[in-house]
C-alpha cells in the first residue's frame, strides 16, 4: 500500500542533541574522565528513565548519593541541558518542510523526551508546531523501543502501520518499528535520507 504517513523521531534528526557540547574538552581534565562520566555515570540508560516519566530532580538527587565525588557534573547534566540543545538539522528541516508542502501525508513525531524539558523544545523550536500530531515518553510513562509506546501512537492518530513510515537515528529504534510492520529508514544524515525519500517515491527531486 502506499505511504500516507510519515512517523518523525525528534533528537539526532531534526534537532541537533547531545550531552557532549557541556561535557567538552575544556568540562573534564580529559577526554577519558568525560567518557568514562557518560558511559558510567550519567548514561543513556540513566537519562532514558527521564525521558519515560521520572522527575529529573529525584533522579539527579539519587545519582548524587550514589557518586558524591561526581556532584557537580550530574547537577550540569539537567542545569545546563539546554546547552546540550543546539540547533535544528536544517537540512533535515527542510525535507519536513516539502514533505509538508506536498500536502499527502500526514507527518507526526513520536520522540522519547522528558516531559517539562520538552516544553523548551517546543519555545526553541516553530517547527515542531507543524506536526498533524505528536507523542512524547515523558508524557504516555513509556517510551521506545516498547511496542505500547508506537502502538499509542498508531491507535491515537488512527495509523495503519502498512500505510506508514518511520525515520529514527536509533536502529533499535527502527528495528521495534519494523517488527510491528513498519516500514523504517534508520537516519544517518539529511543526505542519506533524502535519497531514501526519493526512492520510495515519497519526495522528488527538486528541479532548477
Amino acid at each position: 500500500m502506499p505511504i500516507n504517513t510519515i512517523i518523525f523521531d525528534l533528537g539526532g534528526v531534526l534537532i541537533d542533541w547531545n550531552p557532549k557540547y557541556v561535557f567538552d574538552e575544556h568540562y573534564f581534565d580529559s577526554l577519558e574522565k568525560r567518557d568514562f562520566f557518560l558511559h558510567h555515570i550519567c548514561t543513556n540508560d540513566w537519562n532514558e528513565k527521564q525521558d519515560e516519566g521520572r522527575s529529573i530532580v529525584d533522579a539527579t538527587q539519587e545519582l548524587i548519593r550514589q557518586f558524591p565525588e561526581w556532584e557537580e557534573p550530574i547537577r550540569d547534566y539537567y542545569g545546563r541541558w539546554t546547552d546540550m540543545l543546539k540547533s535544528p538539522i536544517y537540512e533535515t528541516v527542510e525535507i519536513f518542510r516539502q514533505l509538508k508542502e506536498r500536502d499527502k501525508y500526514k507527518i507526526y513525531a513520536l520522540t522519547n523526551w522528558q516531559a517539562n524539558l520538552f516544553d523548551i523544545a517546543l519555545v526553541r523550536y516553530n517547527f515542531l508546531h507543524w506536526f498533524d500530531g505528536r507523542v512524547v515518553s515523558g508524557e504516555e510513562k513509556t517510551r521506545k523501543p516498547f511496542v505500547e509506546f508506537y502502538q499509542r501512537l498508531l491507535d491515537r492518530y488512527s495509523i495503519d502501520p502498512a500505510d506508514a513510515l518511520f525515520i529514527d537515528d536509533n536502529l533499535r529504534n527502527i528495528r521495534a518499528a519494523e517488527d510491528m510492520g513498519i516500514e523504517s529508514i534508520h537516519f544517518q544524515s539529511p543526505e542519506q535520507l533524502n535519497s531514501q525519500l526519493q526512492q520510495l517515491g515519497v519526495l522528488f527531486q527538486h528541479r532548477s
